[in-house]
């Protein structure tokens, strides 16, 4: 049986080690038409294996430790600049579709249908979030862009490899879930 205290450590460790996980995927780039990282798919594995709440937990220090100036972005990048710039909004969008998987979780519960459906929703809401902020900072500091052409820059070359990250996730969430919960 797992004590309060001892279910509360566990906790911090796996926010901890997805956290590490976020950060460790954002630094690896995949050349392709549009270079990708795998920040993307780490989110997604990491509201599969440790759900919503730990799962927003883990974005949010992964945030956080960014913000603060430590190089946890992809190209090693970090700070008040990184998330002030056009990209910056999709590095957010990460919080906001963490909140939003987790309210998923929490009406359709933990099938593999209702995390797909979250991961979905989670990857329109940091689209949606993203492509608004790009358009702000882009408009600030070069003039007017069209929704369409953002949408070309930004969401639609990753459609593809995005819907492959979540897919992937999907697919490796049961057999990490069953390994943490053998050494919970």
């Amino acid at each position: 049986m797992i004590t309060n205290s001892r279910k509360k450590t566990y906790d911090m460790v796996y926010v901890a080690l997805f956290t590490v996980l976020i950060i460790i995927c954002s630094w690896i780039s995949i050349p392709y038409v549009v270079p990708f990282t795998l920040q993307t798919f780490a989110i997604f594995l990491t509201f599969g294996v440790l759900g919503g709440k730990r799962a927003a937990c883990s974005v949010g220090v992964y945030i956080l430790l960014g913000l603060i100036g430590i190089p946890v972005f992809s190209n090693f990048t970090g700070g008040i600049g990184a998330l002030a710039g056009t990209t910056g909004g999709y590095i957010t969008g990460f919080l906001f579709s963490a909140l939003v998987m987790w309210a998923m979780e929490s009406l359709l519960g933990k099938k593999l249908w209702a995390a797909a459906v979250s991961m979905f929703l989670g990857l329109l809401v940091c689209y949606a979030f993203g492509t608004a902020w790009f358009m702000v900072v882009y408009t600030q500091s070069k003039g007017p862009v069209a929704l369409g052409t953002v949408l070309g820059w930004c969401v639609v070359p990753f459609i593809i490899p995005d819907t492959l990250k979540i897919i992937l996730a999907l697919v490796l969430r049961g057999r990490l879930t069953k390994a943490f919960d053998r050494i919970a």
